[in-house]
């Protein structure tokens, strides 16, 4: 089992002021996964389990490094277990020493995984190392990871990145980040179950209810992607909560409830600073997706090399 490449200026870039400090407001842990084509930072997928939130970070290999080379027997595919706090500050101290060697052609911070004998130890452990060379230094910086995923385990984490991978029908544009950061901030405030609701007129519907009051706002006729039917006449003089009862029983609309922590939790995300964002619902109400959406810089064009997104799981399956 064998991996080693060069980080690119874009791909440091990228990881230090964008991904990882999104990751980090995921949870501790993440698993990378790299494979011939692509390198994955994954949250909540493998093992199942956790709050139930998943966060899946996936870019082209030629984006984040050169001189890409990995092996292993598993069909050349690694993946395992690292602390995000510490692969950032691997990064971060690397970039440093690479910063003070810009004048030299040679100054270069490659990534690899070893096998060291920890001091008082008496078998090798797996570390991830940032090796920097640059003009007065050199640093190495061994980050410690799990084992390797076994083949068979390697097999079950693909199957589970490719349930997650499923679209929903519908995905709405959501409205200005800070916009809806200020409207979830006075939300969380109200209670802990938010009610989430997506038509496919471009409507999107957020409420909080308790026994004692029920606050919502409603985002209207937002850009549509995949399914998209015209409201029937007369909706707009309903009040929001009946045009969405109304939705949801003619099968144009799907409602779910969902823990207001894990919405705070998923906004975080925009840390990794997305050109746009999409909210949709999965079939059968399975969970609320967010897909974060880049463009190649300069253009509106979509970065086919780098996808990011989110699902958050549901507390009831609503209605379909």
């Amino acid at each position: 089992m064998k991996f080693k490449a060069f980080f690119t200026q874009d791909g440091m870039n990228l990881l230090d002021k964008r991904f990882l400090p999104a990751l980090e407001k995921m949870g501790r842990i993440c698993q990378v996964y790299l494979t011939p084509n692509h390198v994955m930072f994954l949250h909540g997928l493998y093992p199942e389990g956790g709050d139930g939130l998943q966060c899946v970070a996936q870019f082209g290999r030629d984006l984040l490094f050169r001189d890409y080379r990995i092996s292993s027997q598993s069909d050349n595919q690694i993946a395992f277990a690292a602390d995000v706090s510490l692969l950032h500050r691997a990064l971060r101290s690397a970039l440093t020493i690479h910063m003070q060697s810009q004048t030299d052609p040679n100054a270069a911070i490659q990534i690899k995984l070893v096998k060291k004998l920890p001091v008082g130890a008496q078998a090798p452990s797996p570390y991830l190392t940032f090796e920097t060379k640059g003009l007065h230094a050199a640093v190495v910086q061994d980050v410690p990871i799990s084992k390797p995923l076994s083949r068979a385990d390697l097999l079950q984490l693909q199957s589970v990145l490719d349930s997650a991978q499923e679209l929903p029908q519908t995905l709405v544009q959501v409205p200005d980040l800070s916009q809806l950061q200020s409207l979830v901030d006075r939300l969380k405030n109200v209670g802990d179950l938010l009610t989430v609701s997506i038509t496919q007129y471009g409507d999107l519907h957020l409420q909080v209810s308790t026994s004692l009051v029920s606050v919502g706002s409603e985002f209207r006729k937002l850009r549509v992607l995949g399914v998209h039917v015209d409201p029937p006449a007369g909706h707009a003089n309903l009040s929001a909560s009946t045009r969405t009862q109304m939705a949801v029983q003619r099968g144009e609309a799907l409602s779910v409830q969902l823990s207001m922590k894990h919405l705070v939790k998923s906004l975080q995300c925009h840390l990794a600073k997305p050109d746009c964002t999409f909210y949709g619902i999965a079939p059968q109400g399975a969970c609320l997706t967010v897909i974060f959406q880049y463009f190649v810089p300069g253009t509106r064009v979509a970065d086919k090399s780098i996808s990011f997104y989110c699902r958050l799981p549901v507390l009831d399956q609503g209605s379909d």
